[in-house]
């Protein structure tokens, strides 16, 4: 096999595309940097090539903290790769940049077949004016509430799909005395609590801006959203807390918590679990064995719901770029559309368990998607797995709001102003509205820099 792949760094954010004699080159941006993930794309690409002469495809792994810096540098050289895998938002801004072949992506969509994707990982990458999109969602990570569904079903409990069943088993199984806790949503001034806190928002129909970009985050609906957080925070462990109370979780004594698809493998292997299995971090937890039987009494409430259905999560794509060449652009659509086949599908997936879940809908219910090569997905049973993917039908988040992003919803996030709001209302007890003027004027400040 050839050696085909780069990794780019800033200083080689203008390097050109070459291409093989005669051949037509398909450059290839991704952020899969680690060496085995490389190398497995390589493989797909040699097959790739192999069953298309005249298509050679150059793979370039770049950061994904870089992205942006690479892709604008390469647009102001006039030389941006063909194809760049990115998340929903990025692509979103890439393409009000004007950098995005909207129509060649929304060619690979059609011809992949729309109803196969799920709706929400379309809608997150749809121009709603023009029914285009920006790319072709390929993978992703969702978040929920992870619970232990023979708790449930012993105490005659609906699963944690709407606010009042969730404050219901919260309370129903908080039992201090015991060192046994309801739920867990992060109450710490961390990242954790805003992803908690926005699925949340996202099912009150509460959010940040709204389609002409004026910010909205101070509203009633919020306020609803912040008072009840602040009523399930009354059932967590002790003190501030972040993704790192899981361990009560692992070691029996949390009915509830909140965390992304990527905790799969910690739930169901022994050797994954093994840190949160001691008293080091908690000096309430006395450490407990691995529980074999955990993974099959687990589920995962992908959707809160209360004014409408939400998912939290993230969805990246393949988002074809601009270019003048008619040959490199059809040849692009013909590597994406093979990516989107069962074998690479699968194979891109079971790279990462849990964090690379499939958005093609037919894909996702197949043995050989569920049957990765570690038996993480068969520890839970095919149709535990299956509802988890299905979240990605309401997927949901603060940046994108009918089809336009605003990038100040990213820098919002980068001043940790709503986990410093939820940490001021739940930990130090901040009156709810004060708490929300306090997050309005924080974010005037960072929309007005």
């Amino acid at each position: 096999m050839k050696q085909k792949t780069l990794t780019l760094g800033l200083a080689a954010a203008g390097l050109t595309m070459s291409s093989v004699a005669n051949a037509t080159t398909v450059e290839y941006w991704t952020i899969q940097t680690q060496s085995d993930r490389l190398q497995t794309i390589e493989v797909m690409a040699d097959v790739f090539e192999a069953l298309n002469p005249g298509i050679d495809v150059k793979i370039i792994g770049v950061d994904e903290n870089d992205m942006s810096k690479q892709i604008a540098a390469a647009a102001a050289s006039d030389s941006l790769p063909n194809l760049v895998e990115v998340g929903s938002n990025l692509s979103l801004a890439f393409a009000e940049e004007g950098i995005v072949d909207t129509a060649a992506n929304t060619d690979v969509v059609n011809h992949i077949g729309k109803e196969r994707f799920y709706k929400g990982a379309l809608t997150m990458v749809e121009n709603p004016n023009t029914q285009q999109f920006v790319s072709v969602p390929y993978y992703g990570w969702v978040q929920g509430i992870w619970y232990r569904a023979d708790w449930f079903e012993d105490a005659g409990l609906e699963p944690p799909t709407t606010w009042e069943n969730i404050e219901k088993a919260a309370k129903y199984f908080y039992q201090p005395q015991k060192n046994q806790y309801g739920i867990l949503v992060g109450t710490k001034a961390d990242s954790y609590a805003e992803q908690c806190y926005t699925q949340f928002a996202l099912s009150n129909d509460a959010g940040e801006f709204n389609k002409d970009g004026e910010l909205i985050f101070n509203s009633p609906a919020q306020a609803e959203v912040l008072d009840f957080y602040k009523s399930l925070a009354q059932y967590n462990p002790p003190g501030p807390q972040t993704w790192r109370a899981r361990d009560y979780y692992l070691q029996g004594k949390l009915a509830m918590f909140f965390y992304s698809s990527y905790i799969l493998d910690d739930i169901a292997l022994a050797e994954a679990a093994a840190s949160s299995l001691g008293s080091e971090n908690f000096k309430d937890l006395e450490g407990a064995a691995f529980d074999p039987n955990l993974a099959k009494n687990t589920r995962l409430a992908t959707t809160i719901t209360n004014k409408s259905p939400s998912t939290f999560g993230t969805m990246l794509g393949y988002s074809i770029l601009k270019g003048a060449d008619e040959a490199e652009v059809e040849a692009t659509k013909a590597f994406v559309e093979y990516m989107n086949e069962k074998d690479q599908v699968v194979a891109y997936s079971h790279m990462a368990i849990g964090g690379h879940l499939p958005m093609l809908r037919d894909i996702a219910e197949t043995d050989e998607f569920l049957n990765d090569p570690k038996g993480i997905f068969a520890a839970y049973g095919k149709e535990s797995i299956k509802e988890i993917v299905a979240g990605f039908d309401n997927i949901k988040n603060f940046a994108v709001v009918e089809g336009k992003a605003f990038p100040e919803s990213g820098e919002i996030f980068a001043k940790q102003i709503i986990p410093r709001m939820v940490y001021s209302a739940t930990i130090e007890n901040q009156d709810t509205q004060e708490a929300l003027d306090w997050a309005e004027e924080q974010m005037q400040q960072v929309i007005a820099e």
